[in-house]
């Protein structure tokens, strides 16, 4: 075998081509993933939602960190700046010199390929005296050349060269190395190995600890895991919280603790401001001695979160900790709700211990939508409406309005509404309606079964019960549109009315005119029908010829009427009719019995078609159900659905709602909540719970929460019906399959003599 030769780059223009490749590889991707997006396109955004949002505190930060961000400008500089080089050394390498050519010694001796040996030797010697080294030649020229010609004129040679390409057969393998030479030189030896050890045994592993080490302490939701242990410490310690205790578990999060994380921060002026706002929020439990929360960070927390609940103005300096602990809760209180389905889980199963209350997963929840709002529990829910203020609804609240929820007033009429907040201007008063009607409006429609079933419908005891919840979300701006539209039917439809009776108003007064006549005209009619309607004498009982007494079963009126009118010396015609009445009976019986089969078979004939019918849907149902399924799990929607109205939340943020069965009479969920986060026009969800192991009639609800809104929940009832779940059979003919061939033959055998010697003993 050949050896192996290494070569370093010595003149550095192979390197050329390793840097131009490494940069390229980091520029491309970067240029792809970090380019700023198109600035004017979120302008636009922007100024769309200003009618409706200009007023919330997110949209105003917003237009405030686009209008002084520097970041875009800093990584287009540095993208363009990695592209100058690129195509700096693109270039550069374009005007290197090719280093490895092939070898022809047809090139070498200046001769066209196929030459003949006296060209070849006649050129060899022209070119031999020209070069030698005697006659004052190059001595390497002339060695080549004599390479040449003896790859040319010797066969070994001219072997070597057509299968190696090298006349002195096959030498070395050349690997070259993209790094300069002075890498490897002895001279440079320790500064490169002080770079090296500095590189891949200092730098590199305190970047993956320190990545590592971060990872760790957070979950898949980027709660710290200390937070996540605290809330189930005290969820499991108070499985009934009410909002006070809620509160201050959420304010004792580690992510509010600047020894956790770096984002929180305690303030010199926290010992003079934070006091004076626990004067003025009154009782908040600051003499508790329970940690952590007596901790200063807990406590200030709690200060911010409650103020900014009860809409107080704070300092500059707290104002940035409050839209911090603002931004997180809503984050922590999804943990704190999934802790508390975990808890459920665990008590269902495992037993020993009590599960969180319905009660405190529900105030989770609301505290959330508090959150969003900037609003108390017991505030109103038009609070959330710009230029409402507690001094305005007492004019919604009157006796004549009655006005409470968003739903009241979307209900009301134009004009009335407009009675109601006269205290706002006209403009106002279009901004408040603007505001509304981009609220959400939600219709919820469900669909009770069990998948994997015989009977879909069929509940039985302990079987996985498949709710098929359908949200369909619109605009209370449609709500408006539809109920005016109702109105203006509504009205034309009372003028219509009006008028109707108004010409019946009239023709009665035509009638009572002429009430002399209608009423002979009645009479004559009534005698009219009586006459008609006179049925003929009833024979119920003829005397035939042999005395005896039938009853009457002729189907023919006019046969009747004629033999119970006849005279009595008539009596041959008499029996005549009978006996042709009989059989007139007759075959209208078997008339009517053969129309009653072919009815049946019709009848069983449709219903085998209806049960085929029933069959094929329910199969589609499955079918597309599955189809359902897996789109679901292969596509990813994105969550961005609709921006919420909330003057007082720092950030933007998105329409969420959750989705829960529960047994409101025994406060304790049925099924786990389902955060529905994609929800812009239509959305489908599953909700799977095991039915009771008990039988009879269960209340459950579905209830629909937003994450965002007070005033918008929804609750439907859902009535559970469960039978006694089936028997199984252990022996069934189905499954009394022969194990071999042979039993088969033995059995058929053993028939067969059986039906011999039965044949015998009939004989």
């Amino acid at each position: 075998m050949a050896g192996q030769q290494f070569q370093y780059d010595d003149s550095g223009n192979t390197f050329f081509y390793f840097l131009t490749s490494f940069v390229g590889l980091i520029v491309i991707p970067a240029t792809y993933y970090l380019w700023p997006r198109d600035q004017n396109a979120e302008q636009l955004r922007l100024k769309s939602l200003r009618r409706v949002h200009g007023r919330c505190l997110w949209y105003r930060l917003r237009l405030m960190k686009s209008q002084q961000s520097f970041v875009p400008t800093l990584k287009k500089a540095a993208l363009l700046f990695g592209w100058a080089v690129f195509l700096l050394l693109a270039y550069k390498v374009s005007k290197l010199d090719r280093e490895y050519q092939e070898y022809n010694p047809y090139e070498v001796l200046n001769l066209d390929p196929g030459a003949t040996l006296s060209e070849i030797k006649k050129q060899y010697h022209a070119l031999s005296l020209k070069h030698h080294p005697d006659r004052g030649g190059d001595e390497t020229t002339f060695m080549t050349i004599a390479k040449a010609y003896s790859a040319l004129t010797n066969e070994q040679s001219r072997l070597n060269w057509e299968q190696y390409g090298n006349p002195d057969g096959q030498g070395a393998t050349s690997f070259g190395i993209a790094l300069p030479a002075w890498i490897v030189d002895q001279k440079n030896s320790m500064l490169v190995l002080l770079v090296y050890g500095l590189a891949f045994m200092v730098i590199l592993p305190v970047v993956v600890g320190t990545w590592w080490y971060r990872s760790i302490r957070y979950s898949g939701d980027q709660i710290l895991i200390n937070t996540t242990q605290l809330f189930m410490h005290f969820m499991y310690k108070t499985p009934n919280m009410n909002m006070k205790r809620l509160t201050m578990v959420l304010t004792a999060a580690f992510e509010f603790d600047p020894r956790s994380n770096k984002e929180a921060t305690i303030r010199p002026t926290d010992n003079v401001e934070v006091p004076q706002l626990i004067r003025e929020l009154g009782n908040i439990n600051v003499k508790k001695k329970e940690p952590p929360f007596c901790y200063p960070y807990s406590l200030k927390a709690r200060v911010l979160l409650l103020s900014h609940l009860a809409r107080m103005d704070v300092s500059e300096e707290l104002e940035e900790d409050q839209r911090f602990v603002v931004r997180k809760s809503p984050a922590l209180l999804q943990e704190m709700i999934n802790v508390g389905c975990q808890l459920t889980m665990m008590a269902n199963s495992r037993g020993g211990f009590h599960a969180p209350r319905l009660v405190t997963i529900e105030n989770c929840m609301k505290l959330t939508q508090m959150t969003v709002q900037g609003l108390q529990e017991s505030k109103s829910p038009l609070l959330q409406l710009p230029h409402f203020e507690e001094e305005h609804l007492r004019y919604c609240i009157s006796k004549k309005y009655k006005v409470r929820t968003l739903q009241d007033l979307v209900s009301l009429k134009d004009s009335d509404r407009r009675s109601m907040l006269r205290f706002l201007g006209e403009e106002k008063y279009d901004e408040v309606m603007g505001v509304l009607g981009s609220f959400p409006h939600i219709t919820m429609e469900t669909k009770l079964q069990v998948l994997d079933d015989e009977d879909s419908h069929n509940i039985t005891a302990g079987s996985i019960v498949t709710v098929t919840v359908t949200l369909t979300r619109k605009r209370m701006a449609d709500v408006f549109e539809k109920e005016q539209e109702s109105a203006s039917c509504q009205g034309e439809e009372g003028a219509n009315t009006e008028e109707a009776q108004g010409d019946a108003n009239k023709s009665k007064t035509k009638v009572w005119q002429n009430k002399s006549k209608g009423a002979k005209k009645t009479a004559k009619s009534k005698r009219k029908k009586l006459t008609k309607k006179k049925a003929p004498p009833a024979p119920a009982k003829t005397k035939q010829a042999n005395g005896s007494v039938t009853g009457n079963e002729l189907t023919n009126p006019p046969t009747t009427t004629t033999s119970t009118a006849a005279p009595a010396g008539k009596e041959e015609d008499d029996d005549v009719s009978d006996k042709g009445s009989e059989s007139d009976e007759a075959e209208v019986n078997k008339d009517s019995h053969s129309e009653r089969d072919e009815d049946s078979d019709k009848h069983s004939d449709t219903e085998v078609d209806e049960i085929a019918g029933d069959d094929e849907e329910e199969w589609e149902a499955l079918q597309q159900s599955i189809q359902r399924r897996e789109r679901a799990l292969l596509e990813t929607k994105s969550k961005v659905t609709h921006p919420v109205y909330s003057l007082y939340f720092p950030e933007e943020k998105q329409e969420w709602w959750w989705l829960y069965i529960a047994d409101r009479r025994d406060q304790t969920l049925v099924s786990m909540p389902y955060h529905v986060c994609t929800l812009k026009d239509t959305e489908e969800v599953e909700l799977k719970f095991p039915a009771p192991s008990k039988t009879g009639n269960f209340q459950y609800s579905v209830i629909l929460r937003s994450d965002s809104y007070l005033g918008l929940d929804q609750i439907k009832p859902l009535k559970l019906e469960v039978h006694e779940a089936k028997a199984m059979l252990d022996n069934h003919p189905q499954w009394d399959i022969p194990d071999t061939e042979e039993e088969d033959e033995e059995q058929e055998d053993s028939d067969g003599i059986e039906e011999s010697e039965d044949e015998d003993e009939d004989d």
